[in-house]
């Protein structure tokens, strides 16, 4: 009877089956919360970027949050459609169209969140390690441009996970039914697709952990200038950490397990279990565009303020929206409201 219950779980797994339907649909029923809670939410901070702070006529890191806020909503429209296959019992779309367009989203998501993310912490920690040293980054943000290059470049990352499918074809030639050189084909995108997978994620985490310690170091020097500035930039390469290891850490373990558990062909019960839980914390990547806001607001004081008066004034308790004051500076305080 073990025998036929792991037959049948290992042709749902590779038929890109759910093998628990009720926990897919717990995984759908989040996917849905999250949609019906960042909707709102996103829609009013685009809002407040575009006609209260008019992003593109700033200096400041605001250019690199609204794209932020684009990317979260990308990942918007995805997520009905992925709940609605979680509730039908399938871990993706019959339809390869369909599959692959969603794949394309998720991943360009993914990318440009990540991709923005880093880049506001790098700008934090030049300007905090290094105050006054000029640097290409500065220059940058003061030009659209520079969103629109990101974008582009993101756009090639997505291809390999385009050319088979992500969620399923993990297995690195394990079947046995292709040719050698089809095999090897076929090795060489699933390399390529897991090794734009790891490092999409791994490389701007060294980078984070790196800006993140030489910010708190230069916090501890006691010969700085304003040090309440300082902590509000600590306060935000915290909350990107916090955002990494919440919502993109946890998927890339489960991941690797999966990789080895399919490419070690472990049994199919234990297979099941590393996909249902690389499944689960894939749902839980999703919440990034609930915990973005976070990042809005310990990287922009006026931002914070603004939100604040216009959308939850029962919270503001008459505190005005500060000035052009800077975080982004140490040593031009006047210069932004950007810490």
């Amino acid at each position: 009877m073990s025998a036929v219950l792991e037959i049948e779980t290992h042709q749902l797994i590779e038929e890109c089956k759910a093998t628990h339907v009720h926990l897919y649909k717990f995984y759908a029923a989040i996917m849905i919360l999250i949609f019906i809670l960042a909707l709102p939410l996103n829609a009013s901070v685009l809002h407040l970027f575009i006609f209260k702070l008019k992003f593109w006529k700033s200096n400041s890191n605001n250019i690199f949050l609204f794209n932020l806020v684009l990317a979260d909503i990308l990942l918007l429209f995805c997520l009905p459609i992925k709940a609605h296959n979680f509730i039908e019992g399938e871990r993706r779309s019959s339809n390869d169209v369909v599959c692959k367009a969603m794949l394309f989203m998720l991943f360009l998501n993914r990318g440009a969140s990540i991709a923005f993310l880093t880049v506001t912490s790098i700008d934090r920690y030049f300007n905090v390690v290094h105050p006054g040293r000029k640097n290409l980054l500065k220059a940058l943000k003061k030009s659209p441009q520079i969103s629109i290059i990101i974008w582009i470049l993101l756009l090639p990352l997505t291809i390999p996970t385009m050319l088979q499918n992500f969620e399923c074809c993990n297995s690195h030639g394990a079947d046995d039914n292709i040719t050698r050189s089809d095999a090897l084909i076929k090795d060489v995108i699933d390399s390529s697709r897991e090794v734009v997978f790891f490092s999409q994620i791994l490389i701007p985490f060294i980078i984070l952990v790196y800006c993140t310690v030489h910010i708190i170091k230069r916090l501890q020097q006691k010969t700085i200038g304003d040090k309440t500035k300082l902590r509000r930039a600590v306060f935000l390469v915290t909350t990107v950490m916090v955002v990494f290891s919440i919502c993109f850490l946890p998927c890339t373990i489960a991941r690797m397990i999966l990789l080895i558990a399919r490419v070690k062909d472990w049994d199919a019960v234990a297979q099941d279990k590393a996909t249902v839980a690389f499944d689960g914390l894939m749902v839980l990547s999703y919440m990034d565009c609930l915990l973005d806001p976070l990042v809005y607001c310990f990287c922009s004081t006026k931002f914070k303020g603004l939100y604040l008066n216009k959308y939850l004034p029962f919270l503001a308790k008459d505190i005005p929206v500060p000035l052009e004051s800077s975080t982004a500076n140490t040593s031009h305080p006047r210069r932004d409201n950007v810490i």
